[in-house]
């Protein structure tokens, strides 16, 4: 497939203008122009880049790109990401927030709907923009249920490769029948979910400030890792273009631990 009318297509069905994101969204190196493979991964880090080559991988999507709101000189550790895509001519492409806030393969309603939640509605802000979803469990389950349910399914979603540790705050009741998901580094909108009377919120990873906030205000705060909540999105949109033009894909998982 032409690398721009795969770009041209992921630019719409993304919907990257209707984000005002420092990221950089979209095509930021500009490699071969045909793509028969594409790797998936969260992050742009250098070992990112060599098993992208290593698989033959023509396009590299990540949810967080080489480019965030400041201009870069080309130096040191950044030009030997930059130098080595060029070399490799591997296309770079990013999808921040967009890819968090969509609603058939982004990292939140994505995940809502493998957690197999009903009633969906919008959750949550960026800049005006909705970004999170919050749901029901129709029969409920029990907090400890949910969180083992979570680590399951972001194993799956990942291959069935090691998850990072799922933390638990349990401020509410231990029964759970509703939630609200915001993946990476959203902690403070547990505070938002606590105000909807949610009864568990889940982000990726937690700040000490937002610590008492469940606790005092009586919800539940989940936290799975900022990478595993993010590795959602990059999955579900590889089997989206899998079946839409029948390229080649790959996940490439680089756990952070964070």
């Amino acid at each position: 497939m032409k690398r721009n009318d795969l770009v041209k297509w992921l630019d719409t069905y993304l919907a990257l203008s209707e984000y005002q994101d420092i990221s950089l969204n979209g095509l930021q190196l500009e490699g071969v122009e045909t793509v028969n493979k594409i790797a998936f991964a969260v992050d742009s880090s250098f070992s990112t880049f060599e098993q992208a080559a290593q698989s033959g991988a023509d396009m590299l999507i990540v949810h967080h790109g080489l480019f965030w709101g400041s201009p870069l000189p080309i130096t040191g550790m950044h030009r030997k990401r930059v130098a080595y895509l060029l070399e490799t001519g591997i296309n770079l492409y990013a999808a921040h927030i967009p890819l968090d806030a969509h609603r058939e393969v982004g990292n939140n309603w994505g995940l809502a709907r493998l957690l197999a939640m009903t009633e969906l509605e919008d959750f949550g802000s960026w800049k005006g923009k909705p970004i999170g979803v919050k749901g029901s469990f129709p029969n409920g389950m029990s907090l400890r249920e949910l969180a083992n349910t979570i680590e399951t399914t972001l194993s799956q979603i990942s291959g069935g490769k090691t998850t990072e540790p799922l933390m638990v705050h349990s401020g509410g009741d231990l029964e759970v029948h509703s939630l609200g998901i915001i993946s990476g580094g959203a902690s403070w909108d547990v505070v938002t979910a606590a105000n909807e009377g949610l009864d568990a919120f889940l982000t990726g990873e937690p700040k000490h400030e937002t610590f008492y906030e469940a606790f005092e205000r009586g919800i539940n705060a989940l936290y799975a890792g900022h990478y595993m909540t993010e590795t959602v999105g990059v999955n579900l949109l590889a089997e989206k273009i899998g079946a839409e033009f029948g390229l080649a894909t790959e996940f490439i998982h680089l756990p952070t631990g964070l």
